[in-house]
């Protein structure tokens, strides 16, 4: 058998190594490893791909979401609301900004945020949501935009975890993840669905404005060089990395579907299983699994944790520590006990192995092993 891998990159990039080592030979080549031809022609490609207006590549998932607040032009103390359980990214560039977090708590079945504790937390100081599309699966958009139009509200989503999955609205539209707020941040880090060789990242919008704007502040506020229009940052995505993902982004379905396969061997293993609880599929958003994760109960969870690792099978927690808990984010608006359902998914959830090379000898391998621990 394989050895088994959290995230198997060796194996994805080894199937196509001849078109990626032809496409970064070109970049080399072409010497023009910044902001070339190459990165207009990976934006132009997404754009297509996802059906929004405006790719606006930058330089990771994090400064892609601090480009999407401040391309919406958000003020220091504004309020902005999001989960508490995610990755702290999510609040990391609210706080920069010297905006303030507002955390709310999650569904219990998907993860993501919960829009009835959305409108508990509204105040006349909040002026955008920050939906996360957790795990590959996205959060209820229909509702989170209809609370948006109702208090005037900007949507700005983390799609980090979510690219490809589609949102399908109650009339029966279908849209990409990140293609439907106002802005929204997506990371290319090497173990995302569509992951380049190092850090990247893009910012989606369909308006014009926010992404005129949201150009000039990748590249230093400028729109004409040395005109610098706008406070800005140093954030652009190279034309290597550029390059790379043009070629992944042509398997991106076939990525998606590999791992949506993987996720359907793990749910009839574990189906009806009474301590573990699998990965909920809600009608109205299509699930890329970037995580495959358990809820496990009655089970200690770290002993199962260490259990597989012994057995060579690694397994994450995401994420131990809910961001209200987190040193750098104590408040005292907030305490344990507070946000229940991210508390207990904090100490219960596990991810199991989740990439486009699990075979089924790995699958039959991980499952076994996990029941025979659990039983």
């Amino acid at each position: 058998m394989k050895e088994i891998r959290m995230v198997d990159l060796k194996g994805q990039d080894k199937r196509i190594k001849s078109e990626i080592d032809t496409a970064i030979q070109e970049v080399i080549e072409s010497t023009a490893f910044i902001n070339g031809p190459v990165v207009k022609e990976f934006q132009n490609d997404l754009e297509n791909y996802l059906g929004v207006k405006h790719v606006i590549p930058c330089g990771n998932g994090t400064d892609a979401l601090q480009v999407a607040m401040m391309g919406l032009e958000l003020k220091p103390g504004d309020e902005i609301i999001t989960t508490t359980f995610t990755f702290i990214a999510t609040a990391e560039v609210i706080a920069l900004l010297k905006l303030t977090p507002v955390l709310v708590d999650v569904d219990p079945d998907t993860f993501n945020i919960n829009p009835d504790e959305i409108r508990k937390a509204i105040t006349h100081k909040t002026k955008a949501i920050v939906p996360v599309h957790l795990f590959g699966q996205c959060a209820d958009m229909d509702e989170i935009m209809k609370i948006a139009k109702e208090h005037g509200l900007y949507v700005i989503e983390d799609a980090c975890q979510a690219i490809g999955s589609e949102f399908i609205f109650e009339n029966g539209e279908r849209k990409k993840a990140g293609t439907i707020g106002d802005a929204a941040g997506v990371s290319f880090f090497p173990s995302k669905n569509l992951g380049c060789f190092g850090d990247g990242g893009a910012i989606f919008t369909n308006n014009d404005n926010f992404a005129k704007l949201m150009r000039s502040i990748v590249n230093h506020g400028m729109t004409i060089r040395y005109h610098h229009e706008n406070i800005g940052v140093n954030s652009r995505l190279d034309s290597i990395q550029a390059a790379i993902l043009n070629v992944k982004l042509k398997y991106l379905d076939k990525y998606i579907k590999a791992r949506q396969e993987a996720a359907n061997y793990y749910d009839k293993k574990f189906a009806g299983h009474q301590k573990l609880k699998i990965p909920f599929r809600v009608k109205n958003s299509t699930h890329v699994f970037h995580q495959y994760t358990l809820v496990v109960d009655d089970v200690d969870r770290d002993e199962l944790q260490k259990f597989l690792a012994s057995k060579n099978i690694p397994a994450m927690v995401y994420y131990p520590i809910p961001l209200h808990l987190q040193q750098a984010y104590k408040d005292p608006r907030y305490k344990e006990g507070n946000f229940p359902v991210s508390e207990y998914l904090s100490k219960h959830v596990i991810s199991l192995p989740m990439h486009t090379e699990l075979d089924e000898e790995q699958l039959g391998y991980i499952t076994n092993t996990l029941l025979e621990f659990i039983k």
